[in-house]
């Protein structure tokens, strides 16, 4: 005899944390230094001009000014040419 009854296995129980990844300033808002524009995995977004780039790849304001977006023409190492968004602060 069972001295307790037999209880299923739970699979679903471990879940881990969002991230909260994505654009934190849109643009023609207001940046102080410091302030977060990005938040990524790889270099979706590109730093541009008075924009630093983060360990984790998020990009951050380093002057104060407004939040801009613009697409440069990129080369890859094969030869092709593609279209890359990069981030401002002007």
């Amino acid at each position: 005899m069972a001295s307790t009854k037999a209880g299923g296995s739970a699979k679903n129980l471990n879940t881990s944390n969002p991230k909260y990844l994505g654009v934190k300033l849109a643009d023609g808002a207001s940046a102080r230094p410091g302030m977060v524009i990005v938040r990524q995995r790889g270099t979706k977004i590109e730093a541009g001009k008075n924009v630093g780039i983060g360990r984790d790849h998020t990009l951050f304001s380093l002057a104060t000014g407004t939040v801009s977006y613009r697409t440069r023409r990129k080369t890859s190492f094969t030869g092709k040419n593609f279209a890359k968004k990069v981030a401002d602060v002007i």
